[in-house]
């Protein structure tokens, strides 16, 4: 037996397309994921949201003290978290066209939802994310960030961004694709999981998960590293394209044996 296999040259090679392919299933930062321009000299927020610059500093000095009070603090308390809330509610009303505000509003329901209450000492965030008294909380969550998404996203993908635009996009995209991918990975151990929006359960695992990658994928264009290679684990084409290449590196191993 010997003790490595190795490749014999008469068997056919991989087409320079091929391998271009293979290379931007596998390699994050070969893919489109890094081909974003990012213009400094751009306006903060696209201008069809017809926020002036004026407002856009009064309105993130006036959430940057809405959310001080959670950031502050290793473990803010339910109230505290619920105060911020209230307050990001009434932002928002105010002005509907604020991405960011969805975006924080997005956090904190995060940080309510894995925040146990008085009477639980379970520090699991996946607990509390699946029970059904924080359903409603998880479909505002998911709902926030679609809308900040929506409200940040330029109108043409070859458009250019601001570096505000781009980390919002980035943290938004990578924020949902998380917790779709919970939410699959926990379908997938059963399928009646109590907790899990309907309109979820309804997409069902897979599904979840393909968004999930297409999340992570836009997570990582914007600049996102964590997403740009979460990007790559969870696309099935790639998972499927290195099922077979793992397949054929092992039956090439054994025919060396």
């Amino acid at each position: 037996m010997s003790a490595a296999a190795t490749l014999t040259p008469s068997k056919p090679s991989l087409t320079t397309n091929d391998s271009a392919v293979l290379q931007a299933l596998f390699d994050a930062e070969s893919s489109p994921s890094s081909a974003i321009n990012i213009d400094s000299t751009l306006p903060p927020l696209p201008t069809h949201l017809n926020i002036p610059a004026g407002e856009l500093s009064f309105l993130q000095s006036h959430e940057r003290e809405i959310i001080s009070a959670l950031s502050s603090s290793t473990t803010p308390t339910r109230e505290a978290i619920e105060s911020a809330i209230k307050e990001l509610d009434i932002l928002i009303t105010a002005h509907p066209t604020y991405p960011a505000a969805y975006a924080n509003r997005a956090q904190a329901l995060r940080m309510l939802i894995e925040s146990p209450t008085s009477s639980e000492n379970n520090t699991n965030t996946d607990t509390h994310l699946f029970t059904e008294s924080n359903a409603p909380y998880v479909s505002a969550l998911l709902s926030d960030l679609g809308t900040a998404i929506n409200l940040s996203t330029p109108r043409s993908p070859a458009d250019s961004v601001s570096p505000l635009q781009a980390r919002l996009l980035a943290d938004t995209h990578t924020h949902r694709a998380y917790l779709l991918l919970k939410v699959s990975r926990k379908l997938k151990e059963a399928d009646n999981v109590e907790g899990v929006p309907r309109r979820l359960k309804e997409v069902g695992s897979d599904g979840l998960e393909e968004m999930a990658s297409r999340d992570f994928f836009f997570g990582g264009r914007y600049g996102n590293k964590i997403a740009q290679q979460m990007a790559v684990q969870t696309n099935p084409y790639a998972k499927m394209c290195g099922a077979i290449v793992k397949e054929a590196i092992r039956k090439e191993a054994e025919g060396n044996q």
